[in-house]
């Protein structure tokens, strides 16, 4: 989900900031600084050196006060906030990121995000955790973000079809079809579907999305289950989902994370993998291929998701950045 920035304008003289005169038409132009510098008698280079508080040059403390003194009496503001009060907001681009949504996906997705906006000379600023309407109220009274992206917002507000690179088309929803249709195509038609036990908002996204693509299949109605962190425990989750559903084959995983605790699982009860049960893993990290049996898992170009949505964030064609599509990386586990 992508909100602009809606920051507050404010009138400034010339190209931003406090002003000094211009002698031949006695208006106000921007403070330099090199204004900054003589004012304060020393180099241009002493005063950045100070004003951007450089922990690797010694400057004596005089000298500091003298520069401070100085920017403050001339009413020196920095050319990139500056630039932000011209144009109603600042440069800077926030990823809001929830609970459970770390992972391999995001990582990539941060990455083309990242890079996209810093050729277009933005910075971008990572929130995760736990958000509240008075915290994001003081980000944007703070920074005034040019923009407010929030990760996998499109699936979260029930509007993954309006999302290109979402949805059906090549998100969540084309890329759990993969995964399951790469164990129906090799004769599975019970499946479970492994969950993280950490609360992420997508997990009931997912299990939407199994369960219409399984319809689709004609499968059986997947099993949804929780695998825990630890290892007794995980053991425990995947003994009782034997137990109780024994038609199942095959576990798809909600990341590979969970894929591998059950994989680990498998193991520890003398179960055959991919013999018995197949697993199939979800964003394939590097882990994946260094286990035994090495795990299938589906492959994600989510660094092209990240820059199609930077250039979206900033009013750009997006042309010419369509994802690689998703696909399956098949190993022995699956």
């Amino acid at each position: 989900m992508l909100e602009l920035g809606t920051g507050r304008r404010a009138t400034v003289n010339g190209d931003g900031g406090g002003g000094a005169t211009d002698g031949r038409k006695g208006t106000r132009r921007r403070t330099t600084l090199n204004d900054v510098a003589a004012a304060s008698g020393v180099s241009r280079a002493t005063v950045s050196f100070v004003l951007n508080d450089d922990p690797n040059q010694t400057i004596s403390p005089a000298t500091r006060e003298r520069v401070q003194r100085a920017a403050r009496d001339l009413g020196y503001v920095p050319h990139g906030l500056a630039r932000a009060l011209r144009e109603g907001s600042s440069r800077i681009v926030v990823l809001n990121i929830g609970h459970g949504l770390e992972g391999n996906y995001s990582r990539s997705y941060i990455r083309g995000l990242d890079g996209e906006l810093a050729v277009h000379d933005h910075v971008l600023l990572v929130r995760h955790g736990h958000r509240t309407p008075q915290a994001d109220g003081q980000v944007r009274d703070v920074i005034t973000p040019r923009a407010v992206i929030t990760f996998g917002g499109a699936y979260l507000t029930g509007r993954e079809l309006d999302d290109q690179g979402g949805g059906w088309k090549d998100g969540l929803a084309a890329h759990t079809a993969l995964q399951l249709g790469h164990l129906a195509g090799r004769g599975h038609t019970h499946l479970a579907l492994a969950l993280p036990d950490a609360h992420t908002p997508l997990a009931e996204v997912r299990l939407r999305f199994t369960r219409e693509v399984a319809a689709t299949l004609g499968l059986a109605e997947p099993v949804p289950f929780v695998v825990p962190r630890t290892r007794p425990d995980a053991t425990a989750a995947v003994r009782a989902l034997r137990a109780a559903h024994p038609a199942v084959t095959a576990v798809a995983g909600y990341d590979d994370d969970t894929a591998l605790r059950t994989l680990t699982a498998l193991r520890n009860l003398g179960v055959d993998v991919p013999g018995e049960v197949a697993v199939i893993g979800f964003d394939d990290t590097e882990y994946g291929a260094l286990v035994t049996p090495a795990l299938t898992s589906v492959r994600i170009d989510a660094e092209a998701h990240g820059r199609i949505a930077a250039r979206r964030a900033l009013g750009l064609d997006d042309t010419g950045l369509a994802p690689t599509p998703g696909r399956v990386i098949v190993r022995a586990s699956a």
